[in-house]
């Protein structure tokens, strides 16, 4: 089985197809929530202000349709017994509606999930309280309640207003493993600020706090070293040579009474062993430097505790929703082998570009885009859509707009960037997958000119006409202040850009993660490519 691999696909198909039985250490699932609500990637301007644009990553909402009645009697054919009792007795009590969908998806997924995972793996499924309880019912059927380790609460945000009820301020982790042979490491998370103040109280001349720990051995099973010191005669947990050590280093602390007691740093301590409710793990906020602009995204610390938990290094994890590709991140930064999937191009290109930028030297594969101009042609046939975000992550373009709601703009994606101190120019982007025609050409000149921007590149499935080169070149040049100039007006083709082609542009800006340009106010530097 190949890894460090992102498949562009269904994850049900995907796991069918390419996932062997018994393969994979660590699962880290976080799929939409059934919560109504419809998630947007939302992209920064490099000004630092969030942008008007918006992307739909994918609906939030689960509907019963011909799709779910057809999982549904998948899993009435193939599942175990009990999984289809469970099933039967949700749908007979919450009938066909969106909730039954959602997990009826869910539940399909999960049996796939169990086949590949190996007898010593575990599985994390990140939820909210609005399905948990169902899930939950769900995991306890399809893994066995025996193989239930922990509901762990992740405390996402301080507070939240919300206008007839409590704040709603946390997540769900239901932790589940194969069998009693799972992988465990010991991870730990940071005191509570209470615990801190009440026994890391003391502090050294050098202003580090620290607790007193206990150096007498009295009641200590397996006994301890007798010998004097200071005048005091006892039995103590360390012998002569290293109490003569710990004085020397001045990691003695004498209380009142003279009592030698050791110095534990709060520096130094790795924290208290993890819990099952983490509320030291900060959600990303907008002056995070990993933040990304998906509004689901998780920060890389908690994938981290995660992985590092249950996994070791060379195992492979693998994220079937795996978005913007945190699970995928986290596991090649802790050494583990890795799978990602995903079923739209936007987020597959937001991985590349990330997985590119934090490992420049990095080796992945990836599966289900397209390779040569047949595939293209293919795709563009099954969803103009998919194939426009597609299209732009070939040369790097940050996409535009909602494509399926609302007035055409003529813009479908940007590329920035800066030529002269603290000021961010644009190259507009528009893509054709159909037919071309010099109106094309004269339409984005209009765009061009409305928008004020420096430069327009036209990416097209079909070869450009003798026209729409001629119009192209005679809007001449973007001279930049940099001392060269740019043509003004570019035609690509995708068989050019399947052959490295690349657009002539001054250098630009990360199209996953453009920052602010204002150091003064964010206190960060403009990165470029």
């Amino acid at each position: 089985m190949e890894t460090n691999i992102l498949y562009y696909g269904d994850n049900l198909d995907i796991l069918r197809k390419h996932i062997p039985d018994k393969s994979i250490d660590l699962i880290y699932l976080d799929p939409p929530f059934n919560s109504k609500a419809t998630y947007n990637i939302l992209f920064k301007e490099p000004t630092g202000k969030p942008s008007q644009a918006q992307i739909t990553a994918f609906e939030d909402t689960w509907h019963w349709g011909d799709e779910s009645e057809r999982a549904f009697q998948k899993i009435a054919d193939t599942a175990p017994a009990n999984v289809v009792e469970m099933m039967t007795a949700f749908r007979q009590f919450i009938h066909e509606n969106d909730m039954m969908a959602y997990l009826t998806m869910m539940c399909i997924r999960l049996l796939e999930l169990k086949r590949v995972l190996k007898d010593t793996g575990s599985i994390y499924l990140h939820c909210d309280p609005t399905a948990s309880h169902y899930l939950k019912i769900l995991m306890d059927t399809i893994f066995g309640a025996e193989s239930f380790k922990n509901e762990i609460v992740w405390k996402r945000q301080s507070a939240h207003s919300d206008s007839r009820g409590y704040g709603s301020v946390h997540d769900v982790l239901l932790f589940y493993v194969k069998t009693n042979e799972y992988v465990w490491n010991k991870t730990f998370q940071g005191y509570d600020e209470g615990y801190v103040e009440q026994y890391y109280r003391y502090t050294d001349d050098n202003g580090r706090c620290f607790m007193s720990g206990d150096l007498g051995a009295a009641g200590l099973q397996g006994g301890g070293y007798e010998y004097e010191w200071r005048g005091i005669k006892r039995i103590w947990r360390v012998p002569l040579q290293t109490m003569e050590r710990l004085e020397k280093e001045g990691r003695i602390f004498y209380t009142k009474n003279g009592i030698p007691r050791i110095k534990r740093y709060l520096d130094e301590a790795k924290g208290m062993p993890a819990q099952d409710v983490w509320n030291d793990l900060e959600s990303l906020r907008s002056w995070h430097a990993e933040r990304l602009g998906y509004q689901t995204q998780k920060p890389e610390s908690l994938l981290e505790r995660i992985i590092q938990a249950s996994s070791k290094e060379n195992d492979v994890v693998l994220d079937p929703f795996c978005g913007c590709g945190t699970a995928l991140v986290a596991a090649h930064k802790l050494n583990r082998k890795w799978i990602g999937i995903d079923i739209t191009h936007l987020a597959i290109s937001t991985m590349k570009w990330r997985l590119e930028q934090m490992f420049p030297s990095i080796k992945y594969k990836v599966i289900g885009e397209p390779i040569d101009l047949a595939g293209a042609k293919e795709l563009a046939n099954q969803n103009k859509y998919q194939f426009q975000w597609w299209a732009l992550s070939l040369i790097g373009a940050r996409p535009y707009g909602n494509k399926k709601k609302g007035a055409d703009t003529g813009i479908d994606g940007y590329l920035y960037f800066m030529d002269e101190k603290d000021k961010v120019k644009r190259a507009i982007v528009q893509v054709k997958s159909g037919g071309v025609s010099v109106n094309l050409t004269r339409d984005l000149r209009g765009v061009i000119d409305r928008e004020k921007a420096e430069i327009g590149i036209f990416i097209s499935l079909e070869p450009p006409t003798k026209p729409m080169e001629t119009e192209a070149v005679s809007q001449g040049f973007y001279r930049s202040p940099l001392g060269k100039d740019y043509p003004k007006m570019q035609i690509l083709t995708i068989e050019e850009l399947l052959h490295s082609k690349k657009p002539d542009i001054p250098p630009w800006l990360s199209p996953v993660q453009a920052p602010p340009i204002s150091k003064k106010k964010e206190g960060k530097e403009v990165k470029m490519l």
